[in-house]
C-alpha cells in the first residue's frame, strides 16, 4: 500500500481558498524579459562585448515572455471572473537556448561564438547548473484559447523592443 506523506496531504493555501469559494488562478511563469534587469540584465554585458555564448548543447527550451505581455496576462487573470486554475505565463513561441543566443546576438549586432560546456557548468555550479542545462517548453494554451493576444510573440521583436 502506498501512503502519501503528511506534507502531500496538507492543503495548500490555494486549495484552501478554492474550497472556501475563492476563485484561484495559478500562474506558472517563464523567463520574463524586461529592461530592468533579470535574465536579460545578466546576459547583456558579455553579449555586448561579443562574448555571448550558448549553454551546453543549446537544445534546452527557454519559455520566455516580454514584460508587457506578462502584465497583460496577469491583468486578464485578475479581471476575468471566468478564469480559474493553472495558466502558463509565457510567449506562445518558446525557443531553444541556441536560438535565444543567436537572436540576442543578432539584435545586438555582436558575435556569440562561445559555448559554456555542460560539464564545466556542472563542476562549477553543482546542482544549480540543472536550471541552465534542462529547459522547459511551456505554451500558454489556456490563455490563447481565452482569446489573449500577444504584442511580442516572436523573440526578435521582443528583444528589439527592449533593447531599442
Amino acid at each position: 500500500m502506498v501512503r502519501k506523506s503528511a506534507l502531500a496531504q496538507r492543503p495548500t493555501p490555494a486549495s484552501a481558498a478554492e474550497s472556501s469559494g475563492v476563485r484561484v488562478c495559478l500562474s506558472r511563469t517563464g523567463l520574463i524579459l524586461s529592461k530592468e534587469g533579470g535574465l536579460l540584465g545578466r546576459m547583456l554585458p558579455p553579449f555586448r562585448l561579443g562574448l555571448g555564448m550558448r549553454v551546453g548543447d543549446g537544445r534546452q527550451w527557454m519559455s520566455w515572455v516580454h514584460i508587457d505581455d506578462y502584465v497583460a496576462m496577469a491583468l486578464r487573470l485578475l479581471r476575468d471572473e471566468t478564469m480559474r486554475g493553472p495558466y502558463n505565463m509565457t510567449s506562445p513561441c518558446p525557443v531553444t537556448n541556441a536560438e535565444f543566443t543567436a537572436t540576442l546576438a543578432t539584435v545586438l549586432r555582436r558575435p556569440a561564438p562561445f559555448v559554456a560546456p555542460a560539464a564545466l557548468l556542472r563542476l562549477t555550479m553543482g546542482e544549480s547548473a540543472g536550471m541552465l542545462l534542462e529547459g522547459q517548453r511551456m505554451l500558454p494554451k489556456r490563455l490563447l484559447a481565452a482569446g489573449l493576444t500577444f504584442r511580442f510573440g516572436a523573440l526578435g521583436a521582443a528583444l528589439q523592443d527592449l533593447l531599442a
